[in-house]
């Protein structure tokens, strides 16, 4: 008897994935819960595991191919040997689409697109009453998704879209170059950053202001307990714990920047949720700290390791990902010594910060060598004043260089 290989639930409000990469091959044997194929999703990579031991019997969809909540992946077959006549078989193909005229109930692909919108997709535009036409299609080639049609019903479609403006094409690369040159796809994981990252400049009127804090203090009581931090905690002492108690601490006096748009309305969150940029070989990701209002430093860094660990590995789950208030994004373990961070829609507000350089400072009429760091907040102009902008960013410098406003509550 065989045993079905389905996609599991991927978590809230995603619908579909794309199949990654399959671990094992027809004929392999597997044993249960072992990781057999990795999903791609919008936001994560997930492992899916063999629901029993046995032998792959079968590949129903293969990689790079799109697939819905529950749909079949594959089969295992009891026992240690392939199923007869299963053998070394090659991935089944997918079938050329037949051309026949689009059913009268489902709303046709979008212009420019040989593949139908995904059932959750056509059902959502059918509800919403919104045309094909007015939505642009992010799937395999093109395929209207549902989350496209959510993405379109926000913006208030009501009249057929312009036709977006195609992307120029690439010239051909000289003849000398085209052997050394390498066509990758993008992942699924890479496609959703680019377009997040691209609407959050397009939908949000984002600014950027700046400043710089004197690093001595954090640095010297880092220095003075971070030996006996370890040894109580089992944790590391980093600068994490202390930016991320500096930010819930000015969240709490200038809430617009806690806060995000819908719509005409202005939510306001009477919690932090801070995520946590992680740069990983497939692309970045937030995971979530969440409730660090809440925490103690330790707590804080014992699950900042636990969700980078996890991000570089390929385990966060999607609870890891979602509800983020605000974000944190590090360059300065790459070396970035400035930039300025991008939102990370919705949220109105996202603090970069830098490398830690020595550098001259003029302190009370003297001339003092001082680590800084460069501290950059981006925010959303629409919702968050420049005044509030300011406050909150002076708020987190003058709690970093006096860390005991964090235990005075100042």
């Amino acid at each position: 008897m065989a045993t079905e290989i389905r996609v599991p639930t991927l978590g809230e409000s995603v619908t579909e994935a794309t199949v990654g990469t399959w671990y094992k091959k027809v004929g392999d044997a597997i044993a249960a819960d072992e990781p057999i194929v990795e999903l791609e999703t919008d936001k994560v990579t997930i492992e899916v595991p063999a629901p029993a031991a046995g032998t792959l019997s079968e590949i129903v969809a293969g990689e790079g191919e799109t697939v819905e909540l529950d749909a079949l992946l594959g089969q295992i077959a009891e026992g240690d040997a392939p199923a007869a006549g299963g053998g070394e078989k090659e991935e089944p193909k997918a079938e050329a689409p037949k051309e026949e005229a689009p059913k009268a109930e489902e709303p046709a692909a979008k212009s420019g697109s040989d593949m139908p919108a995904a059932p959750s997709a056509a059902k959502m535009m059918e509800e919403k009453n919104i045309s094909a036409d007015q939505v642009e299609g992010s799937g395999k080639r093109g395929q209207v998704l549902k989350g496209d049609v959510i993405a379109a019903a926000a913006k208030g479609t009501s009249a057929p879209a312009a036709e977006p403006a195609k992307a120029p094409q690439r010239a051909p690369s000289k003849v000398e170059d085209a052997d050394r040159e390498e066509r990758v796809k993008m992942t699924r994981l890479r496609q959703t950053i680019a377009k997040r990252l691209k609407d959050a400049q397009n939908t949000a009127a984002m600014l950027t202001t700046y400043n710089e804090v004197d690093m001595t203090a954090v640095m010297e009581l880092r220095s003075k307990y971070k030996d006996l931090f370890l040894k109580k905690h089992d944790v590391k002492l980093g600068f994490m714990g202390f930016f991320t108690k500096a930010v819930c601490h000015a969240l709490k006096e200038i809430p617009a920047v806690n806060a995000e748009i819908d719509g005409t309305d202005i939510i306001y969150k009477k919690f932090c949720h801070i995520g946590m940029a992680v740069g990983t070989d497939k692309g970045l990701v937030v995971p979530v700290v969440r409730d660090a209002d809440q925490m103690s430093i330790a707590e804080i860094e014992a699950e900042i390791a636990r969700l980078a660990k996890a991000a570089r590995g390929g385990q966060l789950s999607m609870a890891d990902m979602q509800g983020g208030t605000f974000t944190i994004t590090n360059g300065g373990v790459y070396g970035s010594l400035m930039s300025s961070p991008i939102l990370n829609a919705p949220q109105s507000g996202i603090l970069g910060m830098h490398k830690i350089q020595e550098r001259p400072m003029a302190i009370g009429g003297q001339v003092v060598i001082r680590p800084m760091m460069y501290l950059a907040l981006s925010y959303d102009h629409r919702m968050v004043d420049g005044q509030e902008a300011v406050t909150f960013l002076v708020r987190v410098k003058e709690t970093l260089e006096d860390p005991e406003r964090l235990v005075l509550d100042l």
